[in-house]
C-alpha cells in the first residue's frame, strides 16, 4: 500500500480551537470537580480535548471526551470524536467500537462514516472503506475529506482514473488544496504521468509551511512527504549512462 495519511474529521472541535488557547488554567480546574458536575461547558471540553490531542496528550483528551459521554451517553458526536483520538493514539479497536456506537445513535453522521472508513483503509479492507466513504458522501455531498480519502483508496486499488476524478471534485470546494494537489500528484506519479505529478507536487509545496515552522504539524509532515515523493520522481527521471 502507498504511504499516505487519510484525513479524519474532528467535527465541532476545530471550530472552537482559538477559544482554548489562553484557557489552560480552566482545564486544570476541571480535574478537581466531580465528573458528573457540569462545571465546564460541553463546548469547552470538546475544544480542549481537541487541543490536547493536537499536542499528543491523548490520555487526557480521551478522559475529557469520556466525561462528555458520561454527561450525554447518546451523543454520537462525542463517540465519534473519542474514536478519532483512540485511532490517533493507536488504539484502533476502541476507535472502531466508538465509530460503530456513534453510527448506532446517528446513522446519518457522515464524519463517522469517513472516520470508520479510514480505519478500514488502514487495515487494508479497501472494499469496506469505499462503502463507508460512499455513505459519507451520500449523506454529505460536500464532505471534502471523504472525497479525498476515497480518491486515495481508488489509487491503492490501481484505479488511477477514478482517483483523479475524486480529487478533481474535491478541488471544487476550495479547501485543503495542498492535500488534494499532493495526493493527485502522487496518483499521476504512480500512473506514470510525471510532468503532471511534478506540477502538482510543486503547487502543493507553495501552500505548505516551511521546514522551520513546527506549529502546523500536519502541514509540516505533508511537506516532508511531498519532498520525498518529488525527490523519488526526479531521481527516477535521471538518465542512466
Amino acid at each position: 500500500m502507498n504511504i499516505h495519511s487519510f484525513l479524519a474529521d474532528d467535527d465541532q472541535q476545530s471550530q472552537q480551537y482559538n477559544f482554548v488557547l489562553n484557557s489552560t488554567n480552566k482545564a486544570q480546574e476541571h480535574r478537581k470537580n466531580d465528573r458528573s458536575e457540569p462545571t465546564l461547558g460541553d463546548s469547552y471540553l470538546r475544544s480542549f480535548a481537541f487541543r490536547l490531542a493536537q499536542q499528543g496528550d491523548y490520555t487526557e483528551a480521551i478522559a475529557l471526551l469520556t466525561q462528555l459521554i458520561y454527561r450525554h451517553p447518546y451523543n454520537a458526536v462525542d463517540y465519534n470524536n473519542r474514536g478519532l483520538i483512540y485511532f490517533q493514539s493507536g488504539e484502533t479497536q476502541k476507535a472502531l467500537y466508538d465509530y460503530n456506537t456513534a453510527l448506532k445513535f446517528n446513522p446519518n453522521l457522515a464524519s463517522a462514516y469517513n472516520n470508520r472508513a479510514n480505519y478500514y483503509a488502514t487495515c487494508g479492507e479497501l472494499a469496506a472503506a469505499l462503502a463507508d466513504y460512499d455513505q459519507a458522501i451520500d449523506f454529505n455531498p460536500c464532505h471534502i475529506r471523504a472525497w479525498i480519502n476515497r480518491g486515495i483508496t481508488w489509487r491503492d486499488l490501481g484505479k488511477y482514473d477514478q482517483a483523479i476524478e475524486n480529487f478533481e471534485v474535491a478541488l471544487l470546494f476550495g479547501q485543503l488544496e495542498a492535500h488534494i494537489w499532493a495526493e493527485r500528484g502522487r496518483t499521476y506519479h504512480l500512473w506514470g504521468d510525471w510532468n503532471y505529478a511534478v506540477a502538482d507536487y510543486r503547487r502543493a509545496l507553495t501552500q505548505l509551511p516551511s521546514i522551520g515552522n513546527s506549529k502546523d504539524i500536519t502541514g509540516y509532515r505533508l511537506r516532508l512527504q511531498l519532498e520525498n515523493w518529488l525527490n523519488e520522481l526526479l531521481s527516477d527521471q535521471r538518465p542512466i549512462w
